[in-house]
Order: structure tokens, then sequence, then C-alpha cells
């Protein structure tokens, strides 16, 4: 298994505050890895060192094979990076932007029009090219953001929260044009607030949390930890709430819903035990629903843990 970067034990202090205290994780080449935490978590400043960005205090890393802290020049000229808000040039037309940093790239003048026009037809901003940037809506700039990265082709990406601040639709547009490169060999590391995203573009998540990895796996594995499946009970009236309340002490009441929720290990017999407890109590069910774990509830466990803890 080839990786594109691996980090063994970094660290990073700014004056006295820890942000990473000895981070750990491999990305597999060709795949897109997701990186959540809350705020203040040390993401972005994780992705500034591998980068080459800022430097560490400690640790170690590669990236595409070369050593991060010796080989940080080598390293730039093969790696891409979007920030949290698009670095484009809102004056310019679309063309502009990218025909001027083509050019800053060192790519001649023909050169820097042939590739321009190649990305525009990549990131479907044809009919836009001749617009100024500060027309475009937000979906439109983050990808054209994205087409400036891509002047000289990346073997690593990193994308720091993307889609922040998008609308849905905006959002669906950068995560077809994410897939779009992972099918084309790159490799990404993505950072995002937005669970949904984690769990729809990357085949494997790390959850960064005080400055440590303290879950790593896929989606389904991440969710897997906190149960297979919940069942919510939707109860007919005020005795069967009551009377499901006592006969399920561990589970999830809403008494303003009257619904129960109920930890089960997702199986027909699980379900078929619990419904047959509440009838031979005389419990009336009117509803039940299935509930699987998402990465909300996987990211809202650890980390609502690791605060109790600290």
């Amino acid at each position: 298994m080839a990786y594109t970067v691996t980090v063994t034990d970094v660290t990073k202090s700014f004056g006295r505050t820890e942000v990473l205290r000895g981070v750990n994780l491999a990305i597999e080449e060709g795949t897109v890895y997701g990186l959540l935490g809350p705020n203040g978590a040390g993401k972005t400043t994780l992705v500034r060192i591998l980068a080459t960005l800022l430097r560490a205090d400690g640790g170690a890393a590669t990236v595409l094979g070369r050593d991060l802290a010796r080989d940080a020049a080598a390293i730039r000229h093969r790696i891409g990076l979007t920030g949290q808000y698009a670095a484009v040039d809102e004056v310019l037309t679309g063309t502009e932007n990218l025909m001027m940093m083509s050019r800053l790239r060192k790519l001649s003048g023909r050169q820097a029009r042939h590739r321009a026009d190649e990305l525009l037809e990549e990131f479907d901003l044809v009919e836009a090219r001749d617009r100024r940037v500060g027309t475009y809506s937000g979906g439109m700039k983050r990808r054209l953001d994205l087409a400036v990265s891509m002047i000289e082709r990346p073997e690593l990406l990193f994308l720091d929260e993307p889609t922040t601040g998008l609308d849905p639709r905006s959002r669906e547009q950068v995560w077809t044009t994410v897939a779009a490169l992972v099918r084309e060999g790159v490799t990404i590391l993505l950072t995002t607030q937005y669970l949904e995203e984690a769990d729809r573009l990357a085949g494997r998540i790390g959850v960064l949390d005080h400055g440590r990895i303290i879950a790593e796996g896929a989606a389904e594995e991440l969710k897997a930890t906190i149960g297979a499946e919940r069942v919510r009970l939707q109860l007919s009236d005020a005795a069967s709430f009551s009377a499901a309340v006592d006969l399920l002490p561990a589970a999830f009441p809403d008494p303003l819903l009257m619904t129960l929720t109920v930890d089960t290990d997702g199986s027909a017999r699980a379900l078929t035990e619990l419904l047959g407890h509440c009838e031979g109590r005389g419990i009336q069910v009117q509803r039940v629903d299935t509930l699987r774990p998402s990465l909300d509830d996987v990211f809202l466990n650890l980390t609502d843990r690791r605060a109790v803890a600290a």
C-alpha cells in the first residue's frame, strides 16, 4: 500500500499554547482523507505544516515520498492548497484570473491561454469566462479557486473547509468536482465542519481533538463504534409512554413527542423482541422508525466525551 502522506508524532505550539500534541496519520495514495474536529482542534495548523507553510516543532512527516523538514521546496511544486475562502481576484474575469496565475507559474502566454481554456471547460465555467468574478456565485468562485490550484496538476491537494458558507447546490457542485479529481488520481486531504461532506467524500476519516487523532477509520467503522442501529418508538398515549419508560430505562425518552429511542444491534430479532416486550405489557406502539448512527453522532460522542474528561 502506497502512502502520499505519513505523519509521526508531529507537535506544534504557539507560545504556551499546545496546538498539536503528537499527531499520527497516514493518507493512502489516490484517496480522500477527511480530517474532522471542533474549532481550535488544530486542523488548519496541521494542513499548513503539511503544505510547507509552517514548520512543526517536533515529530516527522513525509509528503510524496520526501521528508517534509528537508525537502519543502521540492514538495511545493507537487501540491495544491485551497483555503477556507476563495483566493481569486473579484475585479478580474475568470479567464484573467487563470491567465495571471498561469503566468506567475512561468507558463508562456500561449501555454497560459491554453491551460485557462482547459480549466474553464473542466470546471464548467466556460459561459462565465469573461464575467468579472465579483458577479460569480459562491459555488462558481470556489470552482474557480479549485481550477487555479489545478494549473499545474498536483499529486496532493489540501482542501481546508472548501465549502464554508456555500449553499447546498454550490456545495454539491464542489463535491462533484472533488470526486472527479480523485478519479484522476489526485490525493486529497479534506478538513471540514460538514459531517455529511466527510461521509460523502472521504474513504478514511480522522477525528482531531485537543491536538491528537482520537479516532480513525472508514465512516461506517466509526459509526459502528456507537451501535449498529437505534429504534424510535412512537407511543399512542401517555399511559403507554409511561409504561415504556419503566420497561426500557436505558432508552432516551422525549415526553413532548411521546417517543423512546432505543439502542439495538440492528438485527430483525432484536426489533421483534422489543416489540414483543411492549405488546406483552399492553404498551401501544403507534409507529416504529429505525435510525442509523451518523457521523454527527460519532463526532458529538467522541468530542463530548473528551470535553467531560478534560
